[in-house]
């Protein structure tokens, strides 16, 4: 079997004859990691495979807008990052305004696909509790552990924009779960 690296899978993805196989193998390795991400911003588990697919369709679809100036994973990033805002901005907020923390937990408490515990579930009501944009510096920077330069490329902004906004998020956060909100 072939293993891609990151500039023949470039290359690849921009040849007619191995494109096909390129995608393949390009879902099967970022498949994980956009889950992840997407499903910490929406929390349902069918929610956040249809926005995986999205994904996918979008980018299968502008394959030939690809340049290969940034890596695959930051192009598959921005573009399930639009989609998932595209999505918050449809949703309704089914959230009860009086007590968001208890909703989202209770949500996440009856989801099988949840593997927390209680302290889990309030830890996302929290994250929950932020605008899509921060929430998603939040995620990338807290639970993906990635460098600002790299959300910088992804998100399209400055990195002492996302140092600002992260930093915000935290108090935010801690606000959220010592009961200050």
């Amino acid at each position: 079997m072939y293993q891609f690296t990151e500039d023949n899978l470039i290359k690849a993805l921009q040849d007619p004859k191995t494109q096909r196989k390129a995608f393949e193998e390009m879902v099967k390795r970022y498949s994980p990691q956009l889950y992840s991400q997407i499903r910490r911003m929406v929390l349902s588990h069918d929610d956040t495979d249809d926005i995986l697919q999205n994904t996918f369709l979008k980018a299968w679809s502008n394959l030939s807008s690809f340049r290969g100036e940034a890596k695959v994973s930051t192009w598959l990033y921005r573009i399930a990052f639009n989609e998932t805002l595209a999505f918050l901005g449809k949703q309704r907020n089914d959230i009860p305004i009086d007590d968001p923390e208890a909703s989202v937990v209770n949500y996440l408490m009856s989801d099988d696909y949840f593997d927390g515990d209680e302290t889990e579930a309030k830890l996302q009501a929290a994250v929950q509790s932020l605008p899509p944009k921060q929430r998603q510096v939040f995620n990338m920077k807290y639970f993906d552990e990635m460098k600002y330069e790299a959300i910088s490329e992804i998100l399209g902004t400055t990195v002492g924009g996302l140092k600002a906004s992260y930093h915000l998020a935290v108090e935010k956060i801690e606000k959220f779960l010592n009961g200050d909100y």
